[in-house]
């Protein structure tokens, strides 16, 4: 098992990054939202807490910021028919501390709006995990894991507006454009209300597991706010 990779962040990609180790072997760790989010610059010292996931097709490594993600990574693909994409897609939109509550919480609806979550999928997660995951809401509680910072605030307010435009009236042109007003912080930028923490510039929030979290945003996303 590698269960941390230290070492100089070498590059970052859409969903993962390369961590050179001072032996000089590149590891490349698939890291959800929230972890890279808050990674350093390319060329600073990182470390992470790693999973190996061992499967026929290849061998790959899941990053996460302390043993409270890695852990909760585990118990997650440990639940039938949930593999590692489902996993980090999950961890991508909810993150530790809100997951580990939709689960506990049996809240089917916000876990079906996962990407590659059904409601089938959901029911199985609160059947088998929702008296298992305590620990995690406690040891964020105590400090353990890590907030989401600005991309975190931002998929709250997205996950909001998805919710808010699915009840509006089919054809309501006018009332799907004051959605944006019901969103906490929303700022009006002229034709668009800009959801807080997202950054064109930087795409921090062009996650692909982020993006897919919201099928309806998902085709519109960058063309809407950017």
């Amino acid at each position: 098992m590698i269960a941390r990779v230290s070492g100089r962040l070498a590059a970052k990609q859409a969903d993962r990054v390369m961590i050179e180790t001072p032996g000089g072997v590149g590891y490349e760790v698939v890291v959800p939202l929230g972890v890279m989010e808050r990674l350093p610059a390319v060329g600073e010292a990182v470390s992470l807490a790693t999973e190996l996931v061992v499967r026929e097709d290849g061998w790959s490594l899941y990053g996460f910021h302390d043993e409270a993600g890695r852990r909760f990574f585990q118990r997650l693909i440990g639940v039938s028919g949930v593999g590692p994409k489902i996993a980090m897609a999950l961890m991508s939109a909810l993150g530790v501390e809100r997951g580990a509550r939709a689960v506990k919480e049996r809240n089917i609806a916000l876990l079906a709006s996962v990407s590659g979550i059904g409601k089938k999928t959901a029911e199985r997660l609160a059947l088998e995990l929702a008296d298992k995951l305590g620990d995690f809401e406690e040891a964020v509680a105590a400090g353990v894991a890590p907030g989401g910072g600005a991309a975190e605030a931002a998929l709250h307010a997205l996950e909001r507006l998805e919710r808010l435009r699915r009840r509006a009236p089919k054809g309501d042109e006018a009332g799907i454009s004051r959605l944006g007003d019901e969103l906490p912080g929303a700022v009006d930028d002229g034709d668009v209300d800009v959801v807080p923490g997202f950054d064109c510039a930087t795409s921090d929030l062009l996650h692909p597991h982020a993006i897919a979290s919201f099928p309806t945003l998902k085709r519109g996303l960058g063309a809407a706010l950017c």
